[in-house]
């Protein structure tokens, strides 16, 4: 086999290889802001969680869930949510969403490629697990 053909095979792997990495790595990320973590204390084994979330213009959300209690209130721009099983909406300033324990959050983009979009998220939940969780 030539040099140039090896080189040529080796570039060709490299490139099938990282290329995707490096579009996913390009996609804009929700920015998430923890603001509050609050024991409570008539509920033994819980926490409230509040966070702010942005999501860039573009971002795209990957699949997860909670296993909490979510409830969404927008503040800025329009985004599309959905769970497994429901339909999407579309929410804009002022609108809410929520997302129960059991539910698996398939949607969550930006409705702009050049807006924000901003939202406050207070989750009720397990004391000690994560906020997001993987989801199939």
């Amino acid at each position: 086999m030539s040099t140039l053909r090896i080189v040529g095979t080796a570039v060709a792997l490299y490139c099938s290889a990282h290329f995707p990495q490096i579009a996913r790595a390009a996609e804009p990320e929700p920015v998430v802001t923890p603001l509050m973590l609050k024991d409570l204390p008539d509920q033994p084994g819980k926490e409230m969680l509040m966070i702010s979330v942005v999501y860039p213009p573009g971002t795209v959300e990957h699949i997860h869930r909670h296993d909490a209690h979510a409830i969404v209130y927008v503040l800025e721009g329009s985004f599309i949510e959905g769970v497994r099983g429901g339909r999407e909406v579309t929410l804009t300033p002022g609108q809410t969403f929520y997302e129960g324990p059991g539910d698996v959050h398939t949607v969550g983009r930006n409705a702009s490629t050049t807006k924000p979009a901003r939202f406050i998220v207070v989750l009720l939940k397990k004391k000690g697990v994560d906020a997001v969780l993987p989801a199939k």
